[in-house]
């Protein structure tokens, strides 16, 4: 006995179920809902409530803001692409993307926007695809020029600014000139927000609607997209962050009224998804199956092992892994894995207790969704709250380090 029937041990579900608890009582997590899964098998826990004064009890089917999870899921609306021979990996981006012809390049990342040299050759797919077209978000360059005039223009999510629609984002990107050289140097998040555009260009569809017909729909995926309709907004709590110092619980977005209750202007592949532990677990499982989905191919087998393997040389993960260390309360080790595939993390070398080859990502908001092909395992935390403190990376750490503990 001892045994589940799922791949886990009973004890080390309970002990991870414990420790998710602990998190939650000791008050600094109002709720959380977790997913593990093995051979088929499904372990859910909603514990806690949706708001730190009480709330409703925190459901399976509450929804989250997935924050920067919504990278390895937005990369597979290019994937189909690429399967289609829409787009291929070294085509130039400037056939639908011409406000990225003829870059100008910084002669130093941290120097003035005006001291810069030409592009050494243009912006290719692969480039957006991988996070290497030249521009993004560089904690260790906060203050510089170029971080500045990246904020101010409203190039990011999660700023007083809201992002404007695709086109004016695509002017204003277009009047910077890039860090670095193209396919240079891996650099964080803008390249999962440019490539939504792309899509978008090459469908001419929204990047939501194409989602939706080659992605969400064809996996049941109804509670993902870029806004939350009226008829489900009860669904989804507050979001949170706590003062840095106090740890009071600041509201960063309400649910009614707040930013995800009507469709953005920007619809964000970086950052921009709510969804549940159910609809990220069809969409992870169907990568751990090769890209097929019951009877539905949903990807390729070769777009699947591309995405989900290590396309930085040893130059660019040291990069990665600078940004990872550099930012330690939030990475502690789930951070610290290494590679990068195309949207998401690869895991290159063992850092803490999930093997070499387990791919996925985390979010600023508290998420974490990892697969891993060796123990057949998915693995999706969700809570709201923001990483303004290290509570919700904590929790994040100890979940993964006792799902390990409780494979069979």
């Amino acid at each position: 006995m001892g045994r589940s029937g799922s791949g886990f041990t009973e004890a080390g579900l309970r002990g991870l179920r414990d420790v998710l608890t602990r998190h939650v009582d000791a008050g600094r997590i109002p709720g959380l809902v977790a997913l593990v899964s093995r051979y088929g098998e499904t372990h859910v826990e909603a514990i806690g409530t949706t708001r730190h004064d009480g709330g409703v009890p925190m459901r399976r089917d509450t929804i989250f803001r997935m924050a920067s999870t919504s990278k390895p899921v937005s990369i597979a609306a290019a994937m189909v692409l690429l399967d289609e021979c829409e787009l291929r990996l070294d085509d130039l981006v400037e056939p639908w993307l011409p406000e990225l012809a003829d870059r100008r390049v910084l002669v130093r990342p941290d120097g003035p926007l005006d001291d810069t040299v030409p592009a050494r050759r243009p912006i290719t797919v692969r480039d957006v695809l991988t996070s290497t077209f030249g521009l993004g978000i560089d904690r260790a360059a906060l203050g510089a020029p170029i971080m500045n005039a990246v904020f101010e223009r409203g190039l990011t999510p999660d700023l007083p600014e809201p992002m404007p629609e695709p086109d004016e984002w695509m002017r204003r990107l277009g009047t910077l000139p890039l860090m670095h050289q193209p396919g240079e140097r891996w650099q964080y998040h803008i390249g999962s927000d440019l490539l939504g555009v792309l899509v978008a260009r090459v469908t001419g569809r929204s990047f939501e609607e194409f989602l939706r017909e080659r992605l969400f729909e064809p996996l049941g995926m109804r509670d993902t997209g870029f806004h939350v309709p009226a008829d489900r907004i009860d669904r989804l709590p507050p979001l949170y962050a706590p003062d840095p110092v106090t740890g009071e619980f600041l509201v960063w977005d309400e649910a009614e009224g707040g930013k995800y209750g009507k469709p953005p202007a920007f619809q964000g592949g970086g950052g921009g998804l709510v969804s549940t532990v159910d609809d990220y677990h069809a969409y992870f499982r169907m990568l751990l199956n090769h890209g097929t989905h019951g009877t539905d191919r949903i990807l390729s087998r070769p777009a699947v092992e591309l995405m989900t393997t290590n396309r930085l040389t040893p130059a660019q993960r040291d990069a990665r892994n600078a940004m990872a260390s550099a930012n330690v309360h939030v990475s502690y080790g789930q951070g610290q894995h290494g590679g990068w595939g195309l949207g998401m993390a690869v895991r290159t070398y063992r850092g803490d207790y999930a093997p070499v080859g387990q791919f996925g990502w985390d979010g600023g908001t508290g998420t974490t969704t990892y697969a891993d092909p060796d123990n057949q395992v998915v693995g999706i935390l969700l809570t709201q709250v923001g990483m303004s403190r290290p509570d919700s990376a904590r929790l994040i750490h100890d979940f993964w380090t006792t799902l390990y503990q409780a494979i069979d």
